[in-house]
Parts: C-alpha cells; sequence; structure tokens
C-alpha cells in the first residue's frame, strides 16, 4: 500500500494589479490621463525592399490621443503622399509600394508625436533604412602560385551589405571548405591558410555572401591555387606522418602574425556587447594559439574560445573587462606574442528611469532621470516634446540637473515630460507624465468575492484599488479587530493579504479599506476553510489466487459541503469497470480474478479544490502443485499487526524503532515496510520511509530535519500485508537550512511574452524548517546582465514581458526560516515561442512518377522561426484532372517534413492531375506565413479496378459480365483486358484473353459446359499500363450439392486435413489386402474370364475390354459423373457409362464359402441396356476386385 497526497491548491483571487510590486501605478482608463506610448519600431529600424514598409507607434490615453510624425525632424505631411496612410486608430505609418515607387526614397529619421489635451507623448527616433544587398564586382582572378609550405590569405571583400552579410567559404562545386587549426576563416571574411600544403590545390576556393532580408547567396569568382613543391607526388599516407613537413621537404618557420599584424593593436567595445578578439598566426608546423589578460585572468563564466582557439570572445562585456590581452603563438620551431589593448565604452544605460507621477492638488513629487555611460552622458528634458527651456514657465516646477521637483501641484500641470540622456554611442528616450487627479478610493475588483480553501493550505486575498492621493490600504477580519499584519499574515506592497497557512479560525469576512483625505472605499472577501479530503482506510497490498474474488477498500472523509467524487486507476490510467467489477462508495470488487487483473490500484477521492490518493498492489498466483513444506496442510493469512512499538538511541539526524512481531498465520513473514507521519504539512497522511527483511524486529531509521515524526510498522508475507501497528510516540527533529533545492525545474512559454518557470515542490522531509520558500533568479542566457529575483511560496512563476523566444538561465533555490539551500544548478529555459516571420523560399518541385514529387527549399534562417522548428509542411492540393469532367476533391492535404531539412518528398498523389503546393515552417506555436503558390502536373498512371464488376447467369449456357469504368481513371483509357478460366475443384483449364474497348462495358460467354465455374479477372488500360483488377467468380451450379459433386468442390479444403489423411492411406492399405486375397484365392478357385461369360462378343467401340477385363479405376481420379476432363482443360459429356452391374443376370453377384464367384456375367437384352446405360451408380469396390482378378 503506498499513500499519495496531492499537491494542494494554492487559492487566489484571479484579479488584475494596478499596483504592480515594484510600486508602477496605472491610472484606471475611464479615467482622463495623458498619452503614453505603448508600442513602437526600433531605433535602427531596416525593412526589406521587397515589402511595404511599417513604422509602429501606437498609444493609449483619455481622451484618445491623435499622431503626427516628424521626418528628420521636419514636419512629415502624409496627407501629400499617396502611398502613405496611418492606421485607424493608430500612429502607425504604411508605407505601400504596390502602385511603384522606390523604398530608398523614404529612407530617414521618424519620430512619432501622440497627443491630447493633457500632454504630448514621444517615440524613439527611428533610423529607418531599407536593406542592401549590392552584387559583387564582376572579377577576373588569376590562379594563385605559392610555395609549398608559404602562408596565404585569400581576401573576400565582400560588397557592403545592409544588414552586413555572413560570409562562408565553399568550392565552386558547393562543397564547404575543409577549416583545422592550418585553414580557418577569420572574422573579417577572409581564409587563411597558416602553411600551404600540396593538397590544398585539389579544391578551388569560393567566397560567399548570404543577405538576411533578401535570403540571396552571391558568390565570388572562386581562386584557384598553384602550389609550387619540392616533392610533386601527394602521398596521402604523408599526411599522418608525425613530421609530415620534414617529409615532404618542406623547411620549418617560427610562427608570425597573419592578423592583426605586428605586435600590438587596440579594441574598442560597447558595454553589453561580445569583445571579440582574433589571432592568427603563420609558421611550420602549425603554431598552437594560447590567450592571456595582463594582470590577471581571463573571465572564466563569459569567455569562449572559437575558430580552432584563433579567436576570444567575451559576452556581455563590463567595465572591468578593459586591459591588455595578449595572445600566444608557438610551435617547436619558437614563439611570438601580440597584445590587445581593449577599451569599453558605454551607450547611455539607465540607473533610475523615470516613471509616471500622479498626484493630488497641492501635493509635492519628483521626476528622477539617472543614466550612466562612457562617456558621462548629458541629459536634457522636454516637455510634451518641447525643450523645457522654451516652455512656459512654471513656478511650481524646479529643474534640478537630473531631477524635476514639483511643488504645490495643481490641475494645469499635468503634461508627458521626456527625458532625453545621450552620448557619442547612443541615446535613451523615456516619457513620464504627471497627472493631477483628485479621485477618492475606488475598488476595482468585483465585491463579495467568496474565497474557498482548504486547511493548512496557504492562500492570498487580493485587494485592486486606485485613489489619488494614493490611498493606504488596510485589512480587517470580522469587522473588528486591528489591522491585519504580521505573524501568520503578511500584507505586501501591492495591498495583496497573504495567510501562511490556513487553520479553521481563520474562516470568516476580511475587509478591505482603502483611504486617502478625499474618502475611503471598502471591499469584503468571504474565507471559507474546508476540511481536506482524506482517504482514512486505504487498500491494502493483496495477494490473491487466480479465479477467487478480491475487495480493494477505500474508506474517505471529506468536507460536507463539498461534492466528493471517488475514482479508480489501474497501473496509473483509468480503470474501466466491466461487468466483473462492481464500484461501490468505499470498495472496489474484482470477481473471477484473472492474471490481467495484476498490478497497481490506485483510489482517487477528489473535490473541487482538494484530492487524495492511495494505492494497493494486486498480485495473482496461477495455480500451483500442493507445497510439500511445513505449512502444507495448514490454512495461510496475512499476518497480525506488529505491536509495542518503541523509539530509543535519539539522535538529531536518526533513531533506533523496535517493535514485537504479529503471528504469521502460517505463512513467514518475509518484509516489513515502516511508515511515518508527520503533523506540520500533511498530518494524518502516512508515507513510506524504508523497508527491512522480516528477520529483524529492530531498524534504525535516518531523519530530516525540522520533522515531528511518529512511525508504524507493517508486516508482509507472501499472502499480503498486515494491518499497520499502532503508532509509536512522536520525535521531533530540530531544524537546518535546507540541504537540497526543488527539483525538475523548466522554463517555457505559454505565451509569445512570458516565461513559465515551474518545480516539483519539496516534501516535508525536505522542508528542514518552517516557512519554507523558493527563491527564483532568472536571467537572459550570454548577457551576463544582472540576475532578476523574487521569492515564491508555491511551485510557479509567470516572468512576463519576455522577448519571442530567447533562452534564459534559471535558478531556484529552497529557504527556510534556518537559511537558505545550497548554490542551485543553473538551467536553461526558453520564453515563449511566436509564429515564425518568413516562408521557405525557392520552392522546386520536380516529379518522380505518376504518384509523387520531390520537393527542395531554401531554409529559412534560425532568428526568423522565433521558436523550435518542428517541421517544414507542405499544404497541397488537387486543382483538377486532366480529364474533361470529371469531379474532383479539392480538400487540402498536407505532408510533413520534420526537423531542418531542405528537401522531401510527397507521395500518393493522383496521376494525371493539377496540383498546387505551398510550403510553411512549424515551430511550437504554429504555422508561419506561407510561400509562394507553386503548381505542377501529375503524369498518367494505371488506372483503378473498374467499379461494380458484375457476374450473372440466365442459363446454363451463357454467362454475362457488366462493369462500370473506374473511379480514377489516372489518364486516358485505352480499354479493357478480360483474363478468365474454367475451373472444376481444383482442376483448371486454359486460361482465355480478351481486350476490348474503352467505351464497352459488357461481355457474354458462351459455356463449354453446365458443369464448369468460371473465374474472371478485369483491369482498365493506359498508355502506361493495366491497373488494378477486379476478379469474380460464377457461383456454383445447382448440381454440385449431390454428394459427388459436394465432394469435388470441398476435396481442396478436406484433403489438407490429417484425419482425412489418414483415412485415405487406411483405405489404401485395405484394397492392398483384398487383392492379396483375391489373387490368392483365385488361384486356389479357377480364372473365370469375363469375356467367355458374355452372350455377345463386346463390340470394337468398348476398347477398354478388347483384352477381356474390365479397367479398374481410383474414385479420387474420376471426373464429375457423366463427363470427363480433356486435356485442353474443356469438359465433354462422356459417351457411356458401363456397369458391372449391367453384365450380372437377375441381381448382385454371390460368392461360395472359398471365395470363387458364383454368378455370370450376361449381357441384358433390351433396347434400352443395349444402347447404354448412363447411370451414376457407383462401381462395387468387390466386382472392381473380382474384375481386376
Amino acid at each position: 500500500m503506498d499513500r499519495q497526497q496531492a499537491l494542494p491548491w494554492v487559492h487566489t483571487a484571479l484579479i488584475l494589479f494596478l499596483l504592480s510590486p515594484g510600486g508602477a501605478i496605472e491610472i484606471p482608463m475611464d479615467l482622463t490621463q495623458p498619452p503614453t506610448i505603448t508600442k513602437q519600431s526600433v531605433k535602427d529600424h531596416i525593412v526589406d525592399p521587397r515589402d511595404n514598409i511599417l513604422i509602429e507607434c501606437e498609444a493609449k490615453g483619455n481622451p484618445a490621443p491623435s499622431f503626427h510624425w516628424t521626418r528628420n525632424s521636419r514636419f512629415f505631411n502624409i496627407a501629400k503622399d499617396p502611398r502613405v496612410s496611418m492606421r485607424r486608430r493608430s500612429g502607425t505609418l504604411v508605407i505601400d509600394f504596390r502602385s511603384g515607387g522606390r523604398p530608398e526614397e523614404y529612407e530617414g529619421e521618424y519620430q512619432c508625436f501622440a497627443r491630447n489635451k493633457f500632454g504630448t507623448a514621444l517615440s524613439n527616433r527611428i533610423r529607418l533604412q531599407v536593406s542592401k544587398s549590392p552584387l559583387w564586382p564582376k572579377e577576373n582572378l588569376d590562379p594563385v602560385v605559392v610555395q609549398e609550405g608559404a602562408p596565404l590569405t585569400l581576401q573576400c571583400n565582400p560588397p557592403p551589405g545592409l544588414p552586413s552579410p555572413v560570409i562562408f567559404w565553399m568550392s565552386s562545386s558547393m562543397e564547404p571548405i575543409t577549416q583545422d587549426k592550418r585553414v580557418s576563416q577569420g572574422h573579417n571574411g577572409d581564409l587563411y591558410f597558416s602553411n600551404v600544403m600540396l593538397q590544398d590545390m585539389q579544391t578551388d576556393y569560393s567566397c560567399n555572401a548570404r543577405f538576411h532580408f533578401t535570403h540571396t547567396i552571391q558568390q565570388k569568382n572562386p581562386f584557384t591555387l598553384k602550389v609550387l613543391t619540392n616533392n610533386p607526388y601527394n602521398d596521402s599516407s604523408l599526411r599522418n606522418h608525425p613530421d609530415m613537413y620534414s617529409a615532404r621537404g618542406v623547411a620549418e618557420r617560427t610562427p608570425s602574425f597573419m592578423y592583426p599584424q605586428g605586435t600590438s593593436s587596440s579594441k574598442m567595445v560597447l558595454r553589453g556587447m561580445d569583445l571579440l578578439l582574433d589571432c592568427i598566426a603563420s609558421g611550420v608546423p602549425t603554431p598552437d594559439i594560447a590567450w592571456y589578460k595582463k594582470g590577471g585572468d581571463l573571465p572564466s563564466d563569459k569567455t569562449k574560445f572559437e575558430n580552432f582557439n584563433k579567436a576570444l570572445r567575451i559576452t556581455n562585456v563590463s567595465e572591468e573587462d578593459s586591459g591588455e590581452y595578449f595572445c600566444l603563438a608557438s610551435n617547436k620551431m619558437g614563439s611570438i606574442r601580440h597584445t590587445i589593448s581593449v577599451r569599453v565604452k558605454a551607450a547611455p544605460y539607465w540607473l533610475d528611469e523615470p516613471k509616471n507621477l500622479i498626484l493630488a492638488p497641492g501635493e509635492d513629487g519628483r521626476l528622477v532621470c539617472r543614466a550612466n555611460g562612457n562617456p558621462k552622458p548629458t541629459v536634457q528634458w522636454m516637455v510634451n516634446g518641447e525643450p523645457l527651456q522654451s516652455a512656459p514657465p512654471n513656478p511650481n516646477r524646479e529643474v534640478a540637473g537630473d531631477t524635476i521637483i514639483f511643488r504645490d501641484t495643481q490641475i494645469s500641470s499635468r503634461a508627458v515630460y521626456q527625458c532625453n540622456t545621450s552620448n557619442e554611442h547612443g541615446y535613451l528616450l523615456a516619457n513620464a507624465f504627471v497627472s493631477v487627479l483628485d479621485v477618492p478610493p475606488r475598488m476595482l475588483s468585483p465585491r463579495n468575492q467568496l474565497i474557498r480553501v482548504i486547511l493548512y493550505n496557504r492562500t492570498r486575498l487580493d485587494c485592486p484599488f486606485f485613489g489619488s492621493p494614493i490611498p493606504t490600504l488596510r485589512w480587517f477580519k470580522n469587522g473588528q479587530g486591528s489591522n491585519l499584519d504580521g505573524g501568520n499574515y503578511h500584507v505586501y506592497e501591492n495591498g495583496s493579504l497573504e495567510i501562511k497557512m490556513i487553520r479553521k479560525e481563520d474562516q470568516g469576512i476580511y475587509t478591505c479599506v482603502a483611504t486617502n483625505i478625499l474618502g475611503k472605499a471598502e471591499n469584503q472577501v468571504r474565507l471559507e476553510v474546508k476540511d481536506p479530503t482524506r482517504i482514512y482506510r486505504m487498500p491494502e497490498d493483496q495477494v490473491v489466487k487466480r479465479g477467487t474474488t478480491v475487495q480493494l477498500e477505500c474508506r474517505v472523509k471529506h468536507d460536507p459541503s463539498l461534492k466528493l467524487m471517488v475514482s479508480w486507476l489501474k497501473d496509473d490510467e483509468p480503470l474501466y469497470i466491466g461487468n466483473r467489477m462492481k464500484k461501490e462508495d468505499d470498495s472496489l470488487t474484482i470477481f473471477g480474478v484473472a492474471e490481467r487483473d495484476q498490478g497497481s490500484y490506485t483510489c482517487m477521492a477528489s473535490t473541487e479544490l482538494d484530492q487524495d490518493l492511495a494505492k494497493a498492489y494486486l498480485t495473482v498466483l496461477a495455480d500451483q502443485a500442493t507445497p510439500t513444506n511445513r505449512f502444507a496442510d495448514l490454512p495461510k493469512g496475512r499476518p497480525d499487526r506488529p505491536r509495542d512499538l518503541e523509539l530509543t538511541d535519539l539522535a538529531e539526524r536518526s533513531v533506533r524503532l523496535t517493535w514485537i512481531p504479529g503471528d504469521d498465520n502460517n505463512s513467514p513473514i518475509t518484509d516489513y515496510v515502516i511508515q511515518f507521519e508527520e503533523d506540520q504539512f500533511q498530518p494524518g497522511v502516512w508515507h513510506d520511509h524504508s523497508k527491512f527483511p522480516g528477520s529483524v524486529n529492530s531498524a534504525v531509521l535516518q531523519l530530516s530535519p525540522y520533522v515531528n515524526y511518529q512511525f508504524r510498522v507493517i508486516a508482509v508475507n507472501e499472502v499480503g500485508s498486515s494491518h499497520p501497528s499502532l503508532p509509536s510516540e512522536r520525535y521531533r527533529t530540530s531544524g537546518a537550512p535546507p540541504e537540497s533545492n526543488p527539483s525538475d525545474v523548466k522554463g517555457e512559454g505559454t505565451r509569445k511574452n512570458n516565461m513559465e518557470i515551474t518545480w516539483t515542490p519539496m516534501n516535508a522531509t525536505s522542508a528542514f524548517g518552517p516557512n519554507l520558500r523558493y527563491i527564483v533568479k532568472w536571467r537572459r542566457r550570454e548577457t551576463r546582465e544582472t540576475w532578476n529575483n523574487v521569492t515564491v511560496w508555491g511551485s510557479r512563476y509567470v516572468v512576463g514581458q519576455t522577448p519571442v523566444y530567447v533562452p534564459y538561465e534559471i535558478r531556484v533555490q529552497a529557504e527556510n526560516d534556518f537559511g537558505k539551500g545550497p548554490e542551485p544548478d543553473t538551467v536553461i529555459g526558453y520564453s515563449g515561442e511566436d509564429y515564425p516571420r518568413a516562408a521557405p523560399t525557392e520552392v522546386k518541385i520536380r516529379v518522380l512518377n505518376s504518384t509523387a514529387i520531390s520537393l527542395q527549399w531554401n531554409r529559412v534562417y534560425s532568428d526568423t522561426v522565433q521558436g523550435q522548428l518542428r517541421e517544414y509542411r507542405a499544404y497541397y492540393w488537387r486543382e483538377s484532372s486532366l480529364l474533361k469532367n470529371l469531379w474532383v476533391s479539392q480538400k487540402r492535404q498536407q505532408a510533413s517534413f520534420p526537423g531542418d531539412r531542405p528537401r522531401g518528398v510527397v507521395a500518393r498523389l493522383f496521376p494525371y492531375s493539377n496540383y498546387k503546393l505551398e510550403m510553411v515552417v512549424v515551430n511550437g506555436r504554429g504555422d508561419g506565413p506561407r510561400s509562394e503558390t507553386k503548381e505542377f502536373t501529375t503524369p498518367e498512371g494505371v488506372p483503378s479496378a473498374p467499379r461494380r464488376f458484375r457476374v450473372r447467369q440466365p442459363n446454363l449456357e451463357t454467362i454475362n459480365l457488366e462493369w462500370d469504368h473506374p473511379e480514377h481513371p489516372n489518364g486516358i483509357l485505352i480499354g479493357y483486358t478480360l483474363k478468365y478460366v474454367a475451373f472444376n475443384g481444383t482442376k483448371l483449364g486454359k486460361q482465355l484473353v480478351e481486350n476490348f474497348s474503352p467505351n464497352q462495358t459488357k461481355f457474354s460467354v458462351q459455356r463449354a459446359d453446365p458443369v464448369s465455374r468460371y473465374r474472371f479477372s478485369l483491369s482498365a488500360r493506359t498508355q502506361v499500363g493495366s491497373g488494378e483488377a477486379a476478379t469474380e467468380e460464377t457461383p456454383a451450379p445447382p448440381n454440385e450439392a449431390t454428394p459427388t459433386a459436394a465432394y469435388t468442390n470441398n476435396q481442396a479444403d478436406i484433403a489438407t486435413q490429417g484425419w482425412f489423411i489418414g483415412l485415405m492411406c487406411a483405405i489404401a492399405l485395405l484394397v492392398l489386402i483384398l487383392l492379396i486375397v483375391c489373387f490368392i484365392k483365385r488361384s486356389r478357385g479357377g480364372k473365370y474370364p469375363v469375356r467367355e461369360k458374355k452372350d455377345v462378343p463386346l463390340g470394337p467401340e468398348d476398347p477398354k475390354e478388347e483384352d477381356g477385363s474390365f479397367d479398374y479405376s481410383d474414385e479420387d481420379n474420376k471426373p464429375l459423373q457423366g463427363s470427363q476432363t480433356s486435356l485442353d482443360g474443356t469438359i465433354k459429356q462422356q459417351e457411356s457409362d458401363d456397369s458391372l452391374v449391367d453384365y450380372g443376370e437377375g441381381g448382385e453377384g454371390q460368392f461360395n464359402e472359398d471365395g470363387s464367384f458364383i454368378g455370370q456375367y450376361t449381357v441384358k437384352k433390351d433396347k434400352e441396356e443395349t444402347e447404354g446405360n448412363e447411370s451414376s451408380e457407383a462401381t462395387s469396390p468387390v466386382n472392381a476386385i473380382y474384375s481386376l482378378a
């Protein structure tokens, strides 16, 4: 039996905070307020020249703001340009080039102004640039002649693109150039050979530039190398020679720097960017590169070595990364070094960004704008988009450097202030409005909410409010008493009240009161405390025999005001209650237990607020022989419960538990299971602690800090488990900081602009102290920015306003009142995905056959996927058939190509059809934009089978065939092919073939005889060939109901049966014995030639009896009665069928005691018999034997 307690729910009123934990205030939108910019394009806005230009600017305010723009600091008159429009209820500019125009004409610096009667807010200055991908200048490159072992630099010099292109080297046949310590590409795009070897002549070298927006790759004319060598034989075995250069006659040289040249250089990098340093050296053998920093160590947590150690990257640099770095190039001939002086400058960054200021008339306040940078940035204040110096004077306003102080503000002081801080490396612009409001407190959540929580859980009561002046908020319980704060209560800055552990006495009505000088407002929250759902009699592990009945108990105690549902799981899957099972409120009964019933059974008791689980394992025993041990004749049962539990050897982290075993009831005890219960986190819930062999009755138990333990023992034998023992006395361990952190930490986006951090909470034995909580830290990966952190009491936290699908470093650390847990591991999580922004390009289709095509496309760039690339997907549909008047379904179908691949195959197409196809890239969010629609046509194929192929027999001479045209002709029909064959039992006739015109749908077959059946196979044909065949058979003729016919029809089935084969062998043996006896008796009794006993001689028309005897033939080899099968497979009517009885006179023949034949053969004289007897009577086996004799 295993007890599992479900994770308690944290009950919180889900209400939007208008006062965030950080203290930023938002004014409800029904109150008047100045404009606030809510969305804008990036400062450096590069656009694709093939698309329309979109410059975003959105704002909110009351009244709704109006918008205008400046371009290059001058008013931009949108009405005068027909290509430019502004979106409705927005300031977003749309520049449309569908009717012509050059995007380059609109490059410049744009700024958006959002204005209402209370002020004007400004966007950043948005620098609009059109992406450029200029062509590579044409040039003829002579072969590069170089001595083997000498250094070589192949310069790329790509055309200047916007943004800069990505450079990579390939051969003219588009094979990538293999790079290693000797041959590699520098970050400037050039290809460096530390020393040239003869094998470098085996390919040419072409520099390629990939441009981001146009998704184009431009290739420079390739370089070819001519290597002069003292050893013209390029023996590949020398490549692995321990002294390859000496083996090839190449002189060894000390290292020298190829890039950068000389012994020193300098580098400037901006704070927050990546510092990238190159050191590429020549020499023979190829030098090794090592990096150092003078006066200190390289920062290990953000240092990366790239390009075979030739490049040093330091991510997210800060001022302390300034200094002198040097690279050391060395080989066995010597070493040199190059010193790089690094200076870290900084564009402005915020120390204290100005926030919106909400004041009541007569109140004082201040706006602070502090920023830092290198060089030190200057601060410029503006009001409503105009320099503060040119604004009308305001005696209530005082500017003191980076601070504006407001004293005794009035309604007329409302405005939007801009702080612009800048230096030579960039600028920051922030809007902050001053709103002067006289608003009494108001509540922003529904009134009189009902919150129901489970006893001992944690909960939070929210009370969002607004007012000006900012109200103070206090909480009261049941309308009396002092303000709630401290102890079991904690009030957050935003006014939320947290109750750390709910008790019965916490039930009641909680009132939040917001007060300012203009009045007060209050709201009430009714808190109801419910008893937890508990399974107090749990199902027990049981071992039962197959075929018996078993009952699993599950008795539940719950809050009577909540609806209880009890369900069962088997092996953690919902249990289907079949007719062998009976489910009651407090038990599950299984009748006629089978082996498939073995497994774990979980009773799940749940209400709308919580649930409890209890698990037991059912073992089913197969039927066994009678045991031979000492318990063979004694009834077995589950053991009695252990008793008299005693705790001794009390220590800080351990205790010894001793017990007296109960009676084993004739089945030896195999195990003892020790369980514990603690009364703080999950009182009344028992957990497995450890298991010990059945031979012991004392054990040392390892304990966790800050747990009030109580133990019980369960005995187990082959029949089942005992009832638990009575609990031991309690023993509390002292507290300590946590020694572990929560497991299964994950960071995943649930929306495109958030990341949900979750973890598995620690249980009572891992808490080690009171008030277990979790310190959650996160930051962007590789930016090395300051860690964000928050303390959480639950098991999840949502980070908002994240960029789309970027990696984050996440740490979750446990903490209690005794201290923090160990330093947590760093987990990489990702923010939410957005739909992909780009579609596959250069989609090419190649028709493979009539039902399949091959696709090839250019993969999208990783930064446009905006998530994890799941697959490329092709949507295709059948537009029409090349056959006229043939209706086709245009339902869209799809083919998936998982992973980042550039090609795939689409199969199961309809031949002879027109198709259309589009491609998308798919991430975890969904489909991206669709590619250009492609059209293709499938060639002719073979048709499907003719429809409704019917076989009819109007009489015994004719078979009529009818059919309909194929459902899918898959081309132009040129005719039909009919193949048919007659068969009788297992005997087949000759196959016949008929070809018909495409319009013929009927055909008649004349039977050769009325007995045989026919098998028909009909297929349609196109120029490609015959398609699938439709097959039919004629029904069995009526005369097959006779015994002989039935035997023939079923012969193939019976002949494969073992009993039939044995029977036939017995009959053959019996016949052989009778023949031997016959010959013996005949020798003893004389011969009786048949011809001598006949009255008339046999005619020549009966060749079977020319020798005076009658032929015996096996019944199995006879044709159907009245017919025989010819060699060509046709069936002919037999001309005569003589019987031995016909030659008898007056009845059956008789035998003497010695076995001699008494009767004589005579020929019947009547006319009917002399013309032949066509009777179907079977020949007597005895007559046949004596005819042979």
